[in-house]
């Protein structure tokens, strides 16, 4: 029995015909134009994709040597449930993530040994002048927000973060599209031509960071990278005196499928931009392979304040490392309502000078 084979049209996925006219196959709804030769390429390229395969060894932290934790304290946060673990001579009496209070609740042990530390760089003074800095200007905050006794409440946090490094195979096929204009003196014409974009690569990546605490958030924790880890250290109890640090409650295997996320999507970024020439291409199929795949675990300085307006919590968050200082700001709604009156105002005053002038 012989094997009826159908193409789809690339450019609407129409069924191809072969037009014997100009020996080409052809789509008879949009009517784009293909040689055989190129379909068979850019079909089998998408048959011979494999699926993705990520897999990774995650044997981050190590074991605390006798006598390393003695002193380490935990104090527990009711409201939020956060843990955070100090030495002795440093008093929590507020979690830094949901500013209520926090009981002491026994001494350290269990948790694995961090791997490397990157000790806070920027201090307390520094943390309240970037968030100055931040409110400097704007009309619409709270005055909560400019208040100095919330301003006292930064507090210094080692926030744990598990760090992954893989080797990645990719492979991707586009779909790109090139359009040729042009008119006479009775038509404007349009060309496009379609055409299947194939990279193949090798990616390398190091020290790929996710939080490995869920008070957090994941997305502030990243909008205040990078860190630079030429800095880091091997771990010491002694970097945490006069800090708070967060106890994990995300394992390594557990933060894989963020990990991989950003992993993914920074792939297909890295391939997407080689992609050029094109007046627009899109991504019909790809697959990653990763190997080599590592975990360590670390812990990252960081700055934060919280404060609460109108029953919403605020969180602000500044690199202790680098100095970078995020967070998002509420608006007071009366001074809003003000300025877009003012607003209104001023644009009605304008229309009216421009008709006056017009009769």
């Amino acid at each position: 029995m012989s094997e009826i084979i159908e193409y789809k049209c690339p450019a609407c996925a129409g069924k191809l015909e072969f037009d014997s006219s100009i020996q080409k196959m052809k789509c008879p709804f949009c009517e784009s134009e293909f040689d055989v030769e190129s379909l068979k390429d850019h079909d089998n390229a998408l048959e011979n994709q494999k699926e993705d395969d990520i897999t990774w060894e995650t044997n981050a932290g190590g074991e605390w040597n006798e006598g390393e934790t003695a002193g380490m304290k935990i104090y527990t946060c009711k409201s939020c449930g956060g843990e955070i673990i100090t030495d002795s001579t440093t008093a929590a009496s507020k979690c830094p993530y949901c500013d209520n209070p926090v009981v002491m609740s026994g001494s350290f042990s269990g948790d694995l040994k961090p791997d490397y530390i990157i000790p806070f760089k920027h201090d307390k003074a520094a943390a309240k002048a970037a968030l100055n800095k931040h409110l400097e200007g704007r009309k619409l905050l709270p005055k909560v927000f400019k208040d100095q006794n919330h301003i006292d409440e930064i507090k210094g946090v080692y926030v744990p973060v598990w760090l992954f490094d893989a080797d990645v195979e990719a492979n991707m096929v586009y779909k790109g599209e090139k359009i040729r204009r042009w008119s006479d003196n009775n038509f404007s014409y349009i060309e496009r031509n379609y055409y299947s974009v194939q990279r193949d690569g090798n990616v390398r990546f190091e020290l790929v960071p996710v939080d490995g605490s869920t008070k957090m958030q994941d997305e502030l924790m990243e909008s205040i990278e990078p860190y630079n880890f030429n800095e880091a250290v091997d771990f010491q109890t002694a970097f945490l005196s006069g800090y708070l640090a967060d106890r994990y409650d995300v394992s390594a295997e557990e933060s894989i499928e963020r990990a991989n996320e950003r992993i993914k999507s920074t792939t297909e970024q890295i391939f997407a931009s080689t992609v050029n020439g094109y007046e627009s291409f899109k991504k019909e199929s790809g697959n990653i392979i990763l190997s080599n795949g590592k975990a360590k675990y670390a812990l990252y300085p960081v700055w934060i304040l919280n404060t609460t307006w109108n029953g919403n919590k605020y969180t602000f968050a500044m690199n202790g490392q680098t100095g970078k200082f995020v967070g998002d700001l509420p608006v007071d709604t009366s001074a809003a309502a003000k300025w877009f009156a003012g607003i209104a105002a001023a644009v009605t005053a304008i229309c009216f000078g421009l008709s006056f002038l017009i009769f």
